[in-house]
This record gives C-alpha cells, structure tokens and sequence, in this order.
C-alpha cells in the first residue's frame, strides 16, 4: 500500500486547506453545539505565544530604523550646513530644506544640489568622501527602511525569515537570560474545554488582541457572545467600551482588581474618571454569584487547553511560516484537539 510523501502532505496543508481550514472548523462547533456539549454564549478568553519557525538571530528592529534615519538626516544637514558656507552665493536663492524628515527621493536631489554647487571649489576630503558614500548608499538604505517600515506595520520588530513574527518575551526561557524569540501570540475562545474560536496575532501583549479576536468569532457564527470572561491582560477602558457596544457582559478582571479585592477598595483615578466608573461597575460584575463562578471557571477551562497543546502534545514551536500558513496549522490541531475531546464525551 502506498503512502503519501512528505511533499504531498505539505501541499495539501499548505495549499489545499488554506482558506477552507477555518470553515471546517466552524462547521465542528456548530455540531458540537447542536449536540449540546458547548455554548457560544459564554466564551473563556486567554491566549499564549508559540514560538515561530525562524531564525532568533536575524530581526529587525523599528527603533533602529528609525535612528538610522535620523542618522542620515543630521548627516544630510551637516553637508547641506557646509555647502552653504564654502558656496553662499550659489545657494542664497534656493529653497529652504525641511530635514526633520526625509525619503529618497530629497536625499537624491539635496546631494546632486550640494555636488554641483561643490564641483569647482576646494572641499575636504572628508566631506568628498561622505558625499560619494551617500551618493551611493543613502538613497539605497532609505528605500530599504521605507519596505522594512511597510512590513512593520505598527510593531516594534520581525524576524527576516518570517516577516510575520514578532519578537517577544517568552515564558519558556531555558537560558534564563529572557532573550526575545520571534513568536505569535495565540488567543482562543473555549467553552467546557472545547476550542470554539482562534485567531494569530503579532502583538506581544493580550490587550491589542481583543478587538480582532472578537471580530472573527462574529464573522464564523455571525453572532457575538453574550459573556466574555478574561484575566487582567485584557482590562483595558478601549476593550470595556468595546464589549459595551457589542452587548457583551464583561467579566474582565482589571489590574488594581487584587488589590481592591484585598482592601475593598476601588482604585480610583484622577486623570481618567471615566476608567474609574469602568472599574466601579466590573468590580461589582465580577463580585456577584455569577461573576465568582465565572472567575473560578475561567482557569479550569481555558488553560487546560494550552496545557493540552504545549504540554502533552509538545507544541511549542510552529513548523510553517507565515500567518497564512500558521493559521492552518493552529486550525489542524484546534480541529484535532476538539474531536478528541468530542470521542471522549460520546
């Protein structure tokens, strides 16, 4: 009997069932709820960072980009300062330059500027030598940052072999030297351990991810949730007034919550009332009889599922790259750990 090669389990997994995974998926919760072993009115919130397939040593970083810049632009000025003052004549009538921010294109037309006004007269060849390496470099090395800016797209950094991951913290840090490794950050919507939504995301932090994870739960049941319960990493004023809107009964922990369990207490703040008022009303939410069940739940029924993936599957580490091609990855597994817990059930 012949089996399929490795080529042909990565074709089908990575272009077969990309766009068709989430469908699939969609199509087993509405099961498992018309059977009655999960509810899509109540949904547990986390998430967690799974390690890209990348290479940890080759990143780029938005800060560095960004000083390269300012680099070039202060170096931009000096030149334009000299010329100025070996060519005063030649200059007087030209237009003032704004070098606070620069592109190639500017560079390109300050230096050719600076090279003719400069070509009969005696300069250092120093300031010779600097304007032949930005002849030659600059323009170059700004239409390179202006690409690594695009692919940025608002992080703080990516990996060159996987331009969809992003550096991050991890908690698995065997060198205890709490080195950034390229990762996603994972969120999962469950309901009696049962993975009802999931969705990849590049932000480190599980504040941003809120919104986004939400949307696609609405997109694949065309409903939102009635009840959302998360810990303190989604607390934020922008993620209450979200889950306003929708209707959605928060009970989201915030970060003082502790605290003023503790002291009874709300923590109160000056320069944001409205945060304040936030806090009042979940504080009371979460203290109901409800909000104690939910809250008690919440670490039974979510983060067993990511100890079931990352610690008796051992998957810490994705094999693909790309979001695309993670998203089907994670899709497989949620997909597989979903039956498995349906075959149990039966």
């Amino acid at each position: 009997m012949s089996r399929p090669d490795h080529n042909t389990l990565n074709r089908f997994r990575s272009e077969r069932l990309k766009g068709e995974i989430k469908a699939i998926f969609t199509q087993i919760v509405l099961l498992l709820e018309k059977e009655g072993l999960v509810s899509l009115e109540t949904t547990f919130v986390d998430g967690t960072k799974i390690e890209a397939n990348a290479n940890r040593y080759t990143f780029v970083w938005g800060r560095a980009i960004k000083k390269h810049k300012e680099r070039i632009a202060e170096q931009l000025e000096e030149l334009w300062n000299y010329a100025e003052a070996v060519a005063k004549d030649e200059l007087q009538n030209t237009e003032s330059i704004d070098f606070k921010e620069v592109d190639s294109e500017k560079v390109t037309q300050t230096i050719e500027k600076i090279n003719e006004v400069l070509k009969d007269k005696k300069v250092a060849s120093k300031v010779r030598q600097k304007l032949n390496y930005a002849k030659k470099n600059w323009t170059y090395n700004l239409e390179k940052y202006k690409k690594q800016q695009e692919l940025l797209e608002g992080r703080n950094s990516y990996s060159k072999t996987d331009t969809d991951a992003t550096f991050m913290r991890m908690k698995e840090d065997h060198m205890r030297n709490g080195q950034l490794k390229p990762a996603y950050n994972l969120q999962i919507s469950t309901n009696r351990q049962f993975i009802l939504h999931y969705s990849i995301h590049p932000h480190p932090t599980d504040t941003k991810t809120l919104a986004t994870h939400l949307l696609g739960f609405e997109e694949s049941y065309h409903k939102a949730p009635k009840e959302l319960v998360a810990d303190a990493g989604y607390g934020s004023e922008e993620n209450y007034n979200l889950l306003k809107s929708k209707k959605i009964k928060a009970y989201v922990k915030y970060n003082y919550f502790r605290k003023d369990q503790k002291s009874g207490q709300i923590t109160t703040s000056q320069n944001n009332p409205k945060l304040a008022k936030i806090r009042e009303k979940i504080f009371k939410l979460l203290n109901t009889s409800k909000g104690i069940k939910l809250r008690k739940q919440r670490c039974h029924d979510v983060e067993p599922v990511f100890a079931q993936l990352k610690h008796n599957k051992n998957f810490k580490r994705f094999m693909l790259r790309g979001k695309n091609k993670v998203e089907v990855e994670i899709g497989i597994l949620a997909i597989a750990h979903n039956l498995n817990k349906m075959s149990k059930a039966a």
